[in-house]
């Protein structure tokens, strides 16, 4: 069998699969509610502001982490938002697992 054959077919396995179905609807809805979806773009900037802090500083910024919590608190209070960030890690995580498994199966050649 080809590689890119393989490849294709995983591709279209995980378009297929209940974690990408259900991260697709997720997000369908919040592109529905513009104020929320700006609300889940703010926590995201500043959750990103504050892992670049450490990467540059090697140390949290409270400021910065407490801005960044407050606004994950209040965006799961609403189930779309809380729905959202569940479907949101469970996609993530089964990418993060075939990425795994892809790099286990090659780590020999990988290594110098």
């Amino acid at each position: 069998m080809n590689v890119y054959d393989t490849a294709n077919k995983l591709a279209m396995e995980i378009k297929q699969s209940e974690e990408y179905v259900n991260y697709k609807m997720a997000k369908e809805v919040l592109d529905l509610n513009s104020e929320l979806k700006k609300k889940i773009s703010e926590f995201e900037k500043a959750r990103y502001d504050a892992q670049i802090e450490i990467m540059q500083t090697g140390k949290a910024n409270d400021e910065k982490n407490q801005r960044m919590q407050q606004l994950y608190i209040e965006l799961l209070e609403n189930q779309d938002a809380k729905r959202f960030f569940e479907t949101e890690t469970k996609f993530n995580t089964m990418l993060s697992d075939v990425n795994k498994i892809i790099g286990d199966a090659i780590k020999d050649v990988l290594s110098i």
